[in-house]
């Protein structure tokens, strides 16, 4: 499903900033390529928004005149997202990308009626002629950042906020217990649901109140850097998620699980320069440079970040994978078996999952 252009990505890099350069195609474009970006809230110091822009910038820096880029950030899903999508398509954008998963019908709905315009649906995964989807393994980074919370922990207690129990926040929540445990097998982890991804008092209140509980490390899988500056506040450790968040935590942060979109989107600005953009399917991660665990913070041992390094140059190898069970079966926490001793989840699993894995304190809304 996702091997013809991570086959691609791989070829061209591996933890590289741009990929290589392509021999423009017959009927390539000559002008500029108009390319542009929908951001699902503002652009902030930190978080998902200010990933994706730095990939917007990353295509800039590596095309240069040979692109023009627009952005329109806070636009709500559903209608808005919609007129936005459709505005940019009517306005000589040649390609659009849409990264929240809210925008993947509006997207698809516009491009019906643009067909020569192409669409990146980002997190999306319906494609058409001309919408592509594109994801990454956030679970890989998750795991990784597990084991550091696993080490530096001194309760064995982490928290963990989170927006919506869909399977990507559910990966995450899964890989990073996982990743605690294989450190330190009596790690629990709480989790406290949001309902919302992006509402900074919200996710600081839900930070201070497993704060109180015995939380020593915490996660978020929200938009902002609050969760970060609850801990920072606190004196408590955290993990920094979608970007490096030492100017809001500097004594807070262990890791940060990072997104790095910049390889992908000049791959795909580039692309459409060349006449040579396909639809595709894409489910990337540490491998293809789209996820990195680094930017530790001072209290970090090096000889946990060495470790936490080396698992990751294990993931990107195919040798460490977080839903692969080892002598034992992983159980959710209901008891129910999950992953056979020995075995590992398919992709289609990972994709569909709906269950927390045992050693998490919470419950999956069905």
């Amino acid at each position: 499903m996702y091997k013809n252009l991570a086959a691609t990505l791989v070829a061209a890099c591996f933890f590289s900033p741009v990929f290589s350069q392509t021999t423009p195609a017959k009927g390539s474009v000559t002008e500029p390529v108009k390319a542009g970006f929908v951001y699902v809230s503002p652009i902030t110091e930190a978080g998902w928004t200010r990933q994706h822009d730095e990939g917007r910038k990353a295509v800039e820096a590596a095309l240069g005149n040979q692109v023009k880029t627009t952005f329109v950030e806070n636009v709500v899903e559903g209608a808005d997202a919609e007129r936005v999508i459709r505005d940019l398509a009517a306005t000589g954008h040649q390609i659009i990308f849409t990264p929240s998963f809210g925008y993947m019908e509006p997207t698809l709905k516009v491009a019906q009626d643009y067909p020569q315009v192409k669409f990146e649906s980002i997190t999306g995964y319906k494609t058409t002629p001309n919408v592509a989807a594109a994801n990454a393994r956030y679970y890989e980074g998750r795991y990784l950042a597990g084991i550091a919370a696993g080490r530096m922990s001194k309760t064995g207690v982490a928290g963990f906020v989170a927006g919506f129990p869909i399977p990507e926040v559910l990966q995450g929540i899964n890989a990073f217990t996982l990743g605690m445990r294989a450190v330190n097998p009596q790690a629990t982890v709480k989790v406290v649901w949001l309902n919302v991804w992006f509402d900074p008092p919200k996710e600081r209140d839900a930070a201070m109140a497993l704060f109180n509980q015995d939380v020593d490390v915490i996660a978020f899988h929200t938009g902002s850097t609050a969760v970060m500056a609850a801990a920072q506040e606190r004196g408590k450790m955290a993990v920094a998620y979608h970007s490096d968040m030492r100017k809001t935590g500097p004594d807070a942060q262990i890791v940060a699980v990072t997104h790095q979109w910049g390889a992908y989107y000049t791959e795909r600005v580039r692309a459409v320069q060349n006449g040579t953009w396909k639809s595709a399917n894409l489910w990337g991660g540490v491998r293809e440079g789209m996820i990195r665990v680094g930017d530790f913070g001072t209290r970090v041992p090096a000889a946990v970040q060495q470790e936490v390094l080396n698992a990751q140059k294990a993931v990107g190898a195919g040798k460490l994978q977080p839903f692969r069970a080892g002598k034992a079966p992983v159980r959710d926490n209901e008891g129910q078996e999950r992953i056979a001793a020995g075995q590992a989840l398919s992709d289609a699993q990972i994709l569909q999952m709906n269950w927390l894995v045992e050693g998490v304190v919470g419950k999956v809304s069905r």
